[in-house]
């Protein structure tokens, strides 16, 4: 292999009340930064999931989570979402330690992933009442007719959610997913079984919502052309650690490989050699 690409130096919300804090104002030492995660570790016993893992996420930039499966992905989310308790390190949103303030730091997070899909008995228009009552959302009835409109579900409004294809579910996932006007937005497999074009149109409204406003999203995925071209930058884990970020354009063809997906299979099969090469 080539080069190496630099590497990183380690590497739901309460219910509604009339005092839940409100998403903090960005300081101005992290301008850009909406998620800053630092020497992240999780152990299970013996078991180390997750071993010191350090990245950032900035405003208005879409970075891929990659790794097979087992390599610590969903973990990571999982601590950032404040599910998961890190063993150590530390996790920020918009500048607030997740560890100290919960609330306030998931008061400007969301999350959306194939596997959580929402209620199948309640409408379209039902769910996202649910959920936007419980983040609080103000205004929340226009808040819900704007996205109706935004991710094409007008027509659906009064569906159950059980009764629309994959393609139609997922819309309705991401509109929960933007109710509140998330700084940070993690994605887990936002497309995993839908069909090409259906895809392509939800990869579209994605990078849509990294482009306009002030989110910054975290993508996993293992469709390797998805990423490339959804992606500003990606991180390579495996085995709990990160073993190289950068350019998912430029990153194949700095390390000797035709395609992401040769690196990834890479650096899935040799983890170990692969990031002593990184050094």
């Amino acid at each position: 292999m080539g080069n190496s690409a630099p590497v990183l130096h380690a590497s739901r919300m309460s219910a509604t009340s009339e005092n839940r804090p409100q998403p903090p104002a960005t300081s101005t030492g992290s301008a850009t930064r909406v998620l800053d995660v630092r020497d992240l570790g999780k152990r299970y016993g013996a078991t180390i999931a997750v071993d010191g893992v350090s990245f950032e996420v900035h405003r208005n930039e879409i970075v891929g989570l990659l790794g097979p499966n087992g390599a610590g992905k969903t973990t990571t989310i999982n601590m950032i979402l404040g599910v998961l308790e890190p063993s150590s390190g530390s996790i920020r949103i918009e500048d607030v330690e997740l560890a100290r303030e919960r609330e306030r730091a998931l008061a400007c997070t969301n999350f959306g992933a194939v596997y959580a899909p929402l209620p199948g008995n309640l409408t379209v228009y039902q769910n996202l009442r649910c959920f936007g009552l419980i983040y609080d959302v103000p205004q929340l009835g226009a808040r819900i007719e704007g996205l109706l409109d935004q991710f094409q579900l007008r027509r659906f409004r009064d569906t159950k959610c059980g009764l629309l294809s994959s393609g139609e579910q997922t819309r309705v996932s991401l509109a929960k997913a933007v109710l509140n006007r998330p700084r940070l937005l993690l994605l887990d497999e936002p497309t995993a079984s839908l069909d090409p074009a259906t895809a392509q149109d939800i990869r579209a409204l994605i990078r849509a919502l990294a482009a306009d406003g002030d989110t910054g999203i975290l993508w996993t995925s293992h469709n390797m052309y998805e990423v490339e071209e959804v992606c500003d930058r990606v991180l390579f884990l495996s085995r709990g650690r990160i073993l190289l970020e950068g350019d998912p354009k430029t990153l194949p063809r700095d390390h000797g490989v035709d395609s992401l997906e040769a690196l990834f299979i890479h650096l899935a099969r040799e983890p170990l050699a692969a990031k002593e090469h990184a050094r």
